[in-house]
This record gives C-alpha cells, structure tokens and sequence, in this order.
C-alpha cells in the first residue's frame, strides 16, 4: 500500500501539471511545456521506485516504522500522515505548475532558457545517481561499503539535489516571465523536506550507525549541493598514520 504511494508521487505531479493546463481559459505554450518537463520527471521517477520495489520485494523501510510504530492504528494514522499528508505537500509543490498554466507571456524568454537549463540539470543529476546507486548496491560487498564514485563523489546526496535543483528551474521557467514568485513555496516546501525531514537527515542517521566509513565520507564529501571533495580530512588521517607508524 505504502510502496504505492511513494510509486505515485512524482507521476502525481504529471497529473497536476495537465490538469491546470486544460482547465485555464486556453493552453499556454510555457503551461504546456512545464507540464511536459514534469511528465518526464514523474514517469522517470515513478518507473524507478516501482523497478526498485519489485526488485527488494518490500515496503520502504520508513513505512516499515510507521507501521511497527502505530500498531492496529495503522490504517487510519497512515491515510491522514501517509497519503492526505503527501496529497496536500504535492498540491503545495506544484505551485509553480500552476504559474507557468497561467502565464500568458511570451515564451523563449532568457528566463524560460535558465528555467529549462536548471531543470535538465536536476533531472540528469537525479537520474545518474539513481543509476549509480542501483548498479553499486548489485556489487557484492556494497551493504559494507560507501558510494564515493561518479556524482555521489561531489555529493552526498546527488538525486534528492537534482530533485530540488530541477524544481527550482520549473519555478524560473513557470513564473519567470510573470513575475509570479509565491510560487517559490513549493520547490522552498521540497527542498526543506529533501533536506531536513525525508531526504538528506533520515538517510545520514540510518548509513552512519550501518557503514563504517560512512563518518569519513561526511567529513570530505559535500551534504547537498556538489563540490571538489575536501582533502585536509584525508591528509590529517595521512599524518597520523605516518606518526604512529614511526613512534
């Protein structure tokens, strides 16, 4: 039930984003190709989690512990902080669906090509890291191990980045021309989650306790946005072994 839901979040939005579009008094070219680019991102997301799913055979451990955690209480508890919770969060996120439908200035303004560009980043971002990490956890010895190569060596977390970095460009392309910035709501709603609630902090807590060289890799590796990989870390660590190795 829960896996479903998590299946259904990013094609939601591909839902959200026609649904403003065929309901404003005539199609937008900017409406139409926001709606598009979400399209893409929903159905890429949505066909990832369900692959992801069928391969584990399990539940996302996260509700695993909401279930553990609530008892016979489940059922209700998990419609009102599971599926209503996230129904009104999607609603919240696609604000900048709705500027962009509502928009009637011109497209292919110098806004509209930063908003496209942003959003091809996030979405090639988020789509290699998930392919890296699927191709690392099927080497054997990776429950050990830690993901240092390829993007995950410039970030900690490079799809939930590409996440929130291709909705801030949604944002500029859908109310870039029109100034309609309180659409900033939602990828601002997404990026805080992706961070401090679902994403970054739920995943750092579980991989410190589970990987062993998970805390030197937190210490050179940037948390959300890429960077070069810090080095004094490694080099302290270098003197300290020559130190000992010679005393």
């Amino acid at each position: 039930m829960c896996s479903s839901d998590l299946i259904a979040w990013g094609p939601s939005f591909a839902v959200l984003g026609w649904v403003y579009v065929v309901t404003f008094d005539r199609a937008t070219g900017r409406g139409l190709l926001t709606a598009a680019l979400t399209t893409l991102w929903g159905a890429r997301l949505g066909w990832h989690i369900w692959r992801r799913h069928r391969r584990l055979g399990r539940e996302d451990p996260r509700y695993t512990a909401i279930r553990l955690r609530h008892g016979p209480a489940f059922w209700w508890r998990s419609l009102l902080v599971v599926f209503w919770l996230q129904a009104v969060l999607a609603w919240v996120v696609s604000a900048p669906l709705l500027a962009a439908s509502r928009s009637e200035c011109a497209l292919f303004t110098y806004t509209d090509v930063l908003g496209v560009t942003a959003f091809v980043a996030g979405f090639v971002f988020e789509a290699v890291g998930d392919a890296q990490l699927e191709r690392f956890r099927r080497e054997p010895g990776s429950r050990e191990r830690v993901l240092d190569t390829g993007v995950w060596r410039y970030t900690r977390h490079p799809n939930y980045f590409g996440d929130a970095l291709l909705w801030w460009g949604l944002l500029v392309l859908g109310a870039g021309a029109s100034r309609q910035w309180a659409a900033a709501i939602g990828p601002a709603l997404l990026t805080w989650l992706l961070v401090r609630v679902s994403g970054v902090a739920l995943v750092e807590h579980t991989l410190t306790a589970a990987k062993p060289g998970y805390r030197d890799y937190v210490a050179r590796t940037s948390a959300f946005i890429p960077w070069v990989p810090r080095r004094k870390r490694r080099a302290r660590d270098s003197e300290q072994r020559s130190e000992e190795h010679t005393s």
